[in-house]
């Protein structure tokens, strides 16, 4: 399986407090048939301020460490960019990292705030769309106003956007308006990928393969394998390649 929302980077966000937590969270990932991971810091302006310089050095660090052991995952980063006006900047600046291509389009993973969609959303990712940046949405089940009502991310799916699944809605541990959003996406098959969305070792481990299981009683496996697999790995295989390292 293939993982592209983790925050396995140690000491650069909420995610992983040092590198042994971080090696930790990555050994976890393998257990469960996890083999490639793109580590997601928070670019949160005023919170998580990182940028490509912050998010490589973090990234050098955690795959020195990964080099010293016998864990048997590839690992690349990106960011999880939370939407703000200064995103265009940014992109017309070339200081985003994507999680890779899709469709001809550089994917950007895109969060919204957890209350409601903000205005001007709309306009936001149709300009991200004319500069050939696809917006994959981070885990649109945990939006509040998308609980209360759902069809409100009609317009995301038909402008072409992405949807992330985080595992850890689908199986409960969100509480149950994540879940039950979540399973009401699955059923109409609007989501793109699954991912971890792992924090840490306490709060948020990664169990990207309980969401597999899941996904394959709620709808079938081959969806499941489509939304861990094959459309990651479309998705990623470009920072995987030998030119991108």
């Amino acid at each position: 399986m293939i993982d592209l929302h983790c925050h396995i980077l140690p000491n650069i966000d909420d995610g992983a407090k040092s590198i042994d937590e971080a090696i930790s969270l990555v050994a976890l990932a393998a257990d469960q048939g996890v083999s490639r991971m793109v580590a997601t810091p928070h670019i949160h302006l005023g919170i998580y301020d990182n940028n490509l310089q912050s998010i490589n050095v973090a990234y050098r660090v955690l795959c020195e460490a990964l080099a010293l052991t016998s864990i048997d995952v590839q690992v690349r980063a990106a960011a999880e960019v939370r939407i703000s006006p200064e995103i265009m900047q940014f992109i017309e600046l070339q200081q985003l990292p994507f999680l890779g291509c899709y469709q001809q389009k550089d994917v950007l993973l895109l969060e919204l705030p957890s209350s409601h969609i903000p205005s001007g959303t709309d306009k936001l990712i149709n300009w991200l769309l004319a500069k050939d940046v696809l917006p994959m949405i981070a885990h649109p089940e945990r939006n509040r106003e998308l609980q209360t009502h759902p069809d409100r991310i009609k317009p995301f799916v038909q402008s072409g956007c992405l949807l992330q699944l985080t595992a850890a809605s689908l199986i409960g541990d969100m509480g149950p308006s994540p879940q039950q959003l979540s399973e009401y996406l699955l059923k109409k098959k609007l989501y793109s990928i699954v991912a971890s969305d792992c924090h840490s070792l306490n709060r948020r481990p990664p169990k990207i393969a309980l969401a597999y299981d899941a996904i394959t009683t709620l709808v079938d496996e081959d969806y499941a394998y489509l939304l861990t697999n094959a459309t990651p790995y479309s998705i990623s295989n470009s920072l995987f390649e030998p030119s991108s390292l």
